[in-house]
């Protein structure tokens, strides 16, 4: 092409602008007009003149493209993200409820307590990667500690600090987290869980050590 990549950009911003405006429940047009000028300069530098089609109609699909791809992201993005505020709707009533109870508190007494259907609350269990009970005994430094204890000072009874160390657990590898579950939900020894892994004693101990201080600092930072 002679024209010059901003000739070309300045020659179809008016393409630009009306395929953007095709996405009516979008709002934000300018992050359309942006990702409509990648696809215009994806068209410009594949684009042959022997093809004997005008630029414009075969950037089209490019642009247009880019934008139904953009808008595609954005929307499970978002959808991604409404989940997980509702996760944590329920994650917080369940620990209120435990401490109200004194017990974990049923799947009906959750949707009573959010007046929300029971299979919505289901659903979100099941969607939740459940590495450990807060309660469950861990065992550092020679001496027995709950979960709640990796958290420093009094923000161990602080609900969005309990949600942020399950968080922290749904975080690890999967080595780290096989680990973490042997040993403080299957409560097996140090020895049976080498065995289980393929790895020497010395080694899951020395894991296990680094994942509770890597814990801990990513918790009280």
């Amino acid at each position: 092409m002679k024209e010059s990549l901003n000739e070309v950009i300045k020659n179809n911003e008016k393409m630009i602008y009306a395929l953007a405006r095709n996405f009516k429940n979008y709002t934000n047009k300018d992050d359309l007009y942006q990702v409509g000028c990648i696809g215009l300069i994806k068209a410009y530098y594949k684009f042959d003149s022997s093809y004997n089609v005008k630029f414009s109609t075969y950037a089209y699909p490019y642009i247009f493209g880019e934008m139904k791809k953009y808008v595609r992201e954005d929307r499970e993005l978002k959808i991604s993200r409404d989940i997980t505020k509702f996760n944590l709707r329920i994650e917080k009533a369940s620990i209120l409820l435990t401490q109200k109870l004194k017990r974990v508190p049923s799947i009906k007494e959750i949707s009573d307590y959010l007046e929300l259907d029971e299979k919505y609350i289901v659903d979100a269990f099941r969607s939740r990667n459940s590495v450990m009970s807060l309660d469950e005994p861990v065992n550092t430094d020679g001496k027995e500690i709950s979960p709640y204890d990796l958290i420093a000072d009094e923000k161990s009874h602080d609900i969005d600090a309990l949600i942020d160390l399950r968080n922290e657990l749904a975080k690890l590898s999967d080595i780290d987290r096989e680990i973490i579950n042997e040993r403080y939900h299957k409560d097996y020894t140090q020895s049976k869980v080498a065995s289980n892994l393929g790895m020497s004693q010395v080694q899951v101990s020395r894991l296990e050590s680094k994942i509770l201080k890597r814990l801990k600092h990513n918790l009280t930072h």
